[in-house]
């Protein structure tokens, strides 16, 4: 199963949810797609969808998913790291209309080289070669990054604090 989730940002992100339906349609995705759509426009016509899913099922659609594919949104993208997946990374992108600005692509970019434990896709033409070919990109991203959840999670939680002044 693949589970792909955008978040709960305010802005569609039509350009990844309709990707993974146009793949899912074609056969190229050839598993079940599970999709949490938030607030995208289009729906899903190959892919099971909601726009919202409660915490306990997300937890489950991850843990049980072979593929997570994920907006740029650091809380979407270290569930799957705290179960130890590696998580597809689509930002969303300014020139787009899918966020107000590209921390997205900045944060995820950033975190891709420092931590090596996220594929980032920018290009959604290159998401279908990620999918197809993601055991082989797992396969040659440094063992070490593997078992580096925890202390991948200890930095970036104070990556959040310091931008947020350390409030919750």
């Amino acid at each position: 199963m693949i589970f792909v989730t955008v978040g709960t940002h305010e802005q569609a992100f039509n350009r990844l949810v309709e990707k993974i339906d146009e793949l899912k349609g074609k056969g190229i995705i050839q598993e079940e797609v599970v999709i949490q759509t938030g607030y995208c426009t289009y729906a899903p016509k190959n892919c099971k969808w909601s726009k919202l899913i409660p915490y306990d099922e997300m937890i489950k659609n991850v843990e049980d998913a072979r593929i997570v594919i994920t907006h740029g949104g650091p809380a979407s993208f270290i569930m799957p790291l705290q179960v130890g997946k590696v998580p597809i990374v689509v930002p969303r992108q300014f020139k787009f209309n899918e966020h107000v600005n590209d921390h997205q692509v900045d944060f995820s970019k950033a975190v891709a080289q420092r931590q090596g434990n996220i594929i980032v896709v920018e290009d959604i033409n290159e998401l279908e070669r990620t999918i197809l070919n993601y055991e082989d990109i797992i396969k040659s991203m440094p063992s070490e990054v593997k078992s580096n959840n925890a202390e991948f999670n200890k930095k970036l939680q104070g990556v959040v604090d310091n931008m947020f002044g350390g409030k919750r």
